[in-house]
Order: C-alpha cells, then structure tokens, then sequence
C-alpha cells in the first residue's frame, strides 16, 4: 500500500447474501480486489423460496454464476378467489426465449448454492463482526472488527440486511414499518396433478393471498406456495404452522390446498413482514449500501432478491474503471450507481406496501367494492399486467451489454 493506505486494498462488501455475494461478484468482474465480511459461520439464506425475474438473471450470468436450470419458467397471472384471471403478464417471447423463462420459481438455497460457487477462493470470510466503520476520506474505510482485527478498504459496501449497521452508520436510526402481515411458505417435490406446471398463479380472496408457482432442482420438478394473511405483531405465532397454512389454503381448495397437503413440516417456514421507509441517499464518501439496507421489501413486490442482485450488477459497472484511491471518483461513481436505483428500488418497495394495504387491510364495506373494481375493469392489467413487462424490458435496456460495457446514456 502507499501512503494512503488503500492502493490495491481490497473492497469490503458487508454481508454474505444475495446483495453481499452479487456486490462481490459484480466488482470482481469489474477488476478490483473485493473481500466480503460475513458475521455468521456461513452464509445462509434468510428463506426458502424464491422468484426471479430476467433483470437479475441476466446479472447473474455476467457475474460469472451458472444459471443453467437454475428453476422452472412460469407464465404469471393474478387470479380471484373463484379463478377469473384479474392480470396476465405477457413477458415478450425474445426475453423469455433469452433468459430462460418471463418468472422463475426457484428455492433459495439453490440460488445461493450457485453464486457461492462462483465466488473466488477466499473472497468469502465468515465469522468476521464489524463493530465500527470510520470513513477517513483520503485513506479509505477503516473498520474495526470484534476480534480485534482492523481493516482500511477503498470502498465499503453495506449490504447487511435490514438492520444493516452501516445505513445505521451513515444515515442514524430508523424505524422498522410494520406491514402487520405474515406469510408462510413451503415447498414440495411430490406429484399434485391439479396444479398448474409452468405457471405462477397469485389469488386472493377477501383478506387472504394463496398462491404457488412450479420449482426445479436438477432433474426434480415441484411447487413452492405461500399464504399470506394480516397478522398483528403482537400476537403470538401460529404454533402448528402446517395447519395454520391448510387452514388459510382451504379458502381457495383445489391445487393449493393439495400442495400444502403434501408439504413435509420441515419444507414450511413463517416471516413476519416488515420494511423501511426508502432512503432518498445510499451513499457517503467512500461508504453506499445495497440489498436490504437500502431497499427492504414487502413480497408483494416479488422481486427483493432480484433488486439485490441488480444493486450488485449496477454497482460493478459503476466502479469498472475507476481509480480507487481517488477519493472523488469513487464519490461521483457511487452517485452514478445510486441515481438510477433509488427511484427503481423506491417505487417497488412503495408499490408493494400499498398492494399489501390495499389486498389486507381495506375495511370490510370496501372490499367488495376493491374486488368488483378488479373482476370487472382493466385497473391491475394495466398496473401489473401491462406496466411490469415494461419495466422489465426497461431495465434490461438501462443494464446495457455487461458490466464492463454499460449503455449508452
């Protein structure tokens, strides 16, 4: 090092999941040396099912991760209670044909199986706490770990999770917003001949979303589900969560109810869902965040995961090029990778918080009247149906050729 100290120092990336590894595996690509700091033994994921979306598909790829099989493509429709098809999302054939598929139905752990394959030896450090991070400007990042260990890097990436210490640190406390929702998810691999192969099928009925999607682990094809509900954080959880879930299945019968049935106890998992209020800044000197430290979201927007791998993807082809121990041009890329994805990440993770208002929380005397508006006019074709391939096609225009090769502005 010279005597700034952070010549060929590596960037720390805070965290070890979707946001940690793609932050990682992004700047890597990009030619700088990168470490991730992960406080747990390993790192594991926060979940057990998973869609995708082509967006963080195509990051994957150019992040160097196999996604070869990596789930089952599904033609995505929102459905009343009864079956009327409310929203039908019509991915253009030439993206679907590219990526694989318009929505891919996958299990978490499969996703992190493949990106920490991807990872170089020793990028990944697990037990390693950071307990303060000082921004000293011209000679990087220094953090000091629980173990006494100190580091000084050129860049710090805060992709920590949702009660992220380095949003703490650079923007102070904020609440968590409570959606007073839970969801329960599960998975399974046995036969249910009623259910739909291929395909994402999003009910609700008058208070309650029931929903699957078909799955694949190599050669095994299966569904994941999930049932989603209000939930008072004061209550207590539901005990026997198998029959807390076929229970709320049972509203809607037939395939869900036949894939709950048949979920081994150990596939189920509960979470209750919370957020926080969108920052209108990420990034701070040398110090920014991604993933759920900037951007936690409601399953509502089915795409928390796959903002993450983006926030990587974006962050890499900001910094490819740049002179890391210049301190303002790693400030002016950091605002480079920060200006698109702030309003991207913010619409979504606001969208998802009124969709959850609005399906959960609506008073009783509303909801027959939210539910005729939706059975009967073309509102969520448009707001989902129409504007999400958009969006979609949008964003794989903005992410340009690779992350060494940017579009054009």
């Amino acid at each position: 090092m010279n005597e700034r100290g952070i010549t060929g120092a590596p960037i720390v990336v805070l965290g070890g999941g979707p946001a940690g590894m793609a932050s990682a595996l992004s700047l890597h690509t990009a030619g700088h040396p990168v470490i991730i700091l992960e406080r747990y033994p390993e790192a594991r994921p926060a979940g057990n099912i998973l869609n995708l979306w082509p967006p963080p598909i195509k990051a994957l790829r150019a992040m160097g991760v196999d996604t070869t099989e990596l789930g089952a493509p599904c033609h995505t429709t929102f459905r009343s209670a009864s079956g009327h098809v409310r929203a039908d999302i019509r991915i253009p054939e030439r993206v679907r044909e590219e990526f694989g598929g318009g929505f891919i139905g996958m299990l978490r752990p499969d996703l992190y199986e493949r990106m920490l394959a991807a990872l170089p030896e020793g990028m990944l450090r697990t037990n390693q706490e950071v307990v303060e991070i000082d921004d000293t400007g011209d000679h990087g990042v220094r953090l000091a770990l629980r173990d006494g260990e100190t580091l000084q890097a050129p860049v710090l990436v805060g992709a920590d999770g949702i009660d992220s210490l380095v949003r703490r640190r650079l923007w102070g406390p904020s609440e968590k917003r409570d959606h007073r929702l839970h969801i329960i998810g599960g998975y399974t691999f046995e036969p249910v001949p009623t259910a739909e192969v291929g395909e994402a099928v999003l009910t609700h009925d008058r208070r309650v979303q029931g929903s699957y999607t078909s799955i694949r682990r190599g050669d095994q094809e299966g569904f994941q589900w999930w049932v989603l509900e209000a939930w008072d954080p004061r209550r207590e959880p539901p005990t026997d969560l198998h029959a807390h879930a076929l229970a709320l299945a049972q509203r809607f019968g037939g395939a869900l109810e036949a894939l709950v049935r048949a979920t081994p106890a150990d596939h189920l998992q509960r979470w209750p869902i919370r957020d926080r209020t969108p920052l209108k800044r990420w990034s701070k000197g040398r110090v920014t965040l991604a993933g759920d430290a900037a951007h936690a979201t409601s399953p509502y927007a089915a795409y928390g995961a796959g903002m993450s791998i983006c926030d990587g993807y974006f962050l890499g082809q900001a910094l490819a090029g740049v002179d890391l121990a210049d301190r303002s041009a790693v400030e002016a890329a950091l605002v480079r990778y920060e200006t698109p994805r702030i309003p991207h990440t913010t619409a979504q993770v606001q969208q998802a918080y009124i969709l959850g208002r609005a399906f959960h929380h609506a008073p009783r005397v509303v909801r027959p009247v939210r539910d005729f508006v939706l059975d009967h006019t073309p509102i969520l074709q448009k707001q989902v149906g129409e504007k999400s391939p958009g969006e979609i096609i949008a964003q794989l225009d903005e992410m340009g050729a690779g992350i060494v090769s940017p579009a054009a502005p």
